[in-house]
């Protein structure tokens, strides 16, 4: 109902009446610029100066024009720039959004100045009327709170027209997001939209409308931070923005002498031990959900900027994620159902998926997402067969499809999904299991991993388990029976067809280098710094195959280990069992 509302509010937004209820008073100045912490690229910014814009992973050469300010350093880019139909909405996105500014203003100098002043009012030229995607509530509250954060930068050296003509824009631009709705926004898009109201309340409206933001935005936050602090899109990467977001919120109130809600407070306090959760030993993140690796740097900065202690939780079970360290190694396993609807921008079909590393170096991996790439990448990338599980027919766990004008969604997906921890001589158990695959199949796909007390062997043994089955033991007493009696299994929905083949992946790290060893039975891993793991499996035949990895923002070669079998519905033995393990070699490799 809400992006509904959104349309039909839409056609309004277009009108003039809308325009000129937008009018009004402009302020001469901000009546508050808060201190923006958080650095810039300086690399980027001379970039952009230099006309090329890079957003979404995607370049795009932009000429520089003639200013009168300075000459060669001007922007009159108009549909070419702000509306380019060939690279996406996500770029777009990031480029209407202006947190560039940051790269603009780390690079420094009077031409910095110069471009970011020409690039704005070549976008009020162009943009400063309601426009659907400039003007979506999350990408205007991005520019807005870009903008006012930026002003003291932007008006250093600026023309006498300048400012008259940024700060009606401006005021204009707060005045729509004040009072627009969430526009059919959820999860963190929607927080964006909060934070860029408390922003434009603060600097351009004297706090005006901020009691009633701040209200909806703790209830916003009791629905979103799930009780082990962990945000509802299960998604490292928006876990991390998230907390930047409140931590900057409270920030601006705290430098204009408004009083921190308890409730913001309090989901800081919870979201920075869950942050901490999803780091490898490099400082990077896990890639689950539309992820990547993200700078350590920045990651450190948030926490810091946090301030908020706690260590990481081993099980995060609102999460629905666990994380398993022993010495040296860490384990960390996706072992909960998809986001709930409204919070599915970002889901991935990875259920049961794992990610594991040794120290700083990351050996198993998830592919991770690929923004800017296109839809057919993006399709693939959230593909089951983009994560270290195992995948039933070519078939997603999760089906996903791309919803035209709304973004990622998902259709048929694990109802039941179910997790168990227990330790065992110092040693962790976990078992996972999801009923994905139940319907078309009839099979439910458990997983169990052990990671050793030492840190030294990781094993695991995917399942896949005839419905109606409590576990492997059960199925094999009905196999032994069936054998005795000399019974046929029940037939199921697919027993004319051939035999479904399963694919169990683990994806490496593209340091990892690795090759097939003892008759093609085994597989020796060698991770950059010369230690050596082995895996072996009793459970299918052994591959090694091409991968790729876009975790750290490019799209960068590498391989996956596969074990692949088929899946009979007739026969002594229905169902499959792949037994693996993931041994640590003495010595260097």
């Amino acid at each position: 109902m809400g992006a509904l509302s959104y349309g039909l509010k839409s056609l309004y937004y277009a009108t003039p009446l809308h325009e000129t209820t937008l009018g009004g008073r402009t302020p001469g100045r901000l009546g508050f610029v808060p201190i923006d912490p958080w650095p810039g690229d300086a690399g980027r910014g001379r970039a952009i100066m230099e006309g090329h814009f890079v957003f979404a992973g995607r370049p795009i050469f932009m000429e520089p024009g003639i200013s009168a300010e300075r000459p060669g350093l001007a922007f009159e880019g108009g549909a070419a720039l702000w509306s380019a139909p060939e690279v996406g909405r996500d770029w777009l996105a990031e480029l209407h959004g202006f947190n560039w500014l940051r790269d603009l203003r780390v690079a420094g100098g009077l031409p910095a100045r110069a471009v970011a002043r020409a690039l704005i009012l070549d976008w009020i030229a162009h943009s400063g009327r309601w426009r659907r995607l400039a003007w979506r509530p999350d990408i205007l509250a991005a520019r807005v709170t870009a903008l006012i954060s930026s002003a003291d930068f932007i008006g250093q050296s600026a023309a006498p027209g300048f400012t008259p003509a940024f700060l009606k824009s401006l005021t204009r631009q707060g005045r729509h997001l004040l009072r627009a709705g969430a526009g059919g926004l959820a999860g963190a898009r929607l927080l964006t939209m909060l934070k860029g109201q408390v922003f434009a309340s603060l600097a351009l409206f004297g706090g005006r409308r901020l009691t009633r933001v701040l209200k909806r935005l703790e209830r916003e936050l009791a629905r979103q931070v799930l009780g082990d602090g962990g945000h509802v899109e299960r998604s490292p990467a928006q876990q991390l923005g998230v907390l930047r977001d409140l931590v900057d919120i409270r920030e601006i109130l705290v430098q204009a002498g408004h009083p921190v809600p308890m409730g913001v407070q309090n989901a800081i306090d919870r979201m920075a031990p869950m942050l901490r959760f999803f780091r490898h030993g490099d400082g990077g993140l896990a890639l689950f959900n539309d992820s990547a690796e993200a700078e350590a740097w920045l990651i450190d900065m948030a926490l810091a900027r946090a301030d908020a202690p706690g260590k990481p939780l081993g099980s995060a079970p609102h999460s629905g994620f666990e994380r398993v360290t022993a010495n040296r190694t860490l384990l960390i396993a996706d072992m909960g159902a998809p986001p709930p609807a409204g919070a599915r921008d970002h889901a991935f079909a990875g259920t049961l998926s794992l990610e594991f590393s040794v120290g700083k170096e990351r050996l198993i991996v998830n592919c991770g997402g690929g923004p800017g790439l296109g839809a057919a990448w993006r399709q693939g990338l959230r593909a089951t067969a983009a994560h270290s599980t195992l995948t039933l027919a070519d078939t997603n766990s999760t089906e996903i499809f791309e919803s035209p004008g709304a973004g990622s969604e998902i259709g048929k997906h694990p109802t039941e999904v179910s997790r168990q921890t227990s330790m065992a001589d110092g040693a962790i158990w976990l078992t996972g299991r999801h009923n994905g695959y139940e319907r078309g199949f009839g099979l439910i796909h458990e997983r169990r991993l052990w990671l050793a007390a030492n840190g030294e062997e990781l094993r695991g043994e995917d399942v896949l388990l005839p419905q109606g089955v409590a576990d492997l033991a059960q199925m094999n007493r009905a196999q032994m029976d069936r054998k005795a009696e000399d019974r046929k299994p029940a037939l199921w929905r697919w027993r004319r067809g051939r035999p479904k083949v399963f694919h169990l992946r683990f994806h490496l790290h593209p340091g990892v280098s690795a090759s097939l060893v003892q008759d093609g039975t085994a597989i020796l891993l060698r991770l950059p710094s010369g230690d050596g793991w082995r895996f072996r499996t009793d459970g299918g035949n052994i591959a090694l195959e091409k991968s790729v990895y876009l975790g750290s923002g490019e799209v960068k070669r590498s391989n996956q280990i596969v074990v692949s079998g088929g899946v009979t519905a007739e026969g002594p033995r229905p169902g499959a069992v792949i037994r693996w393990s993931l041994r640590r070699v003495a010595g260097r490799a």
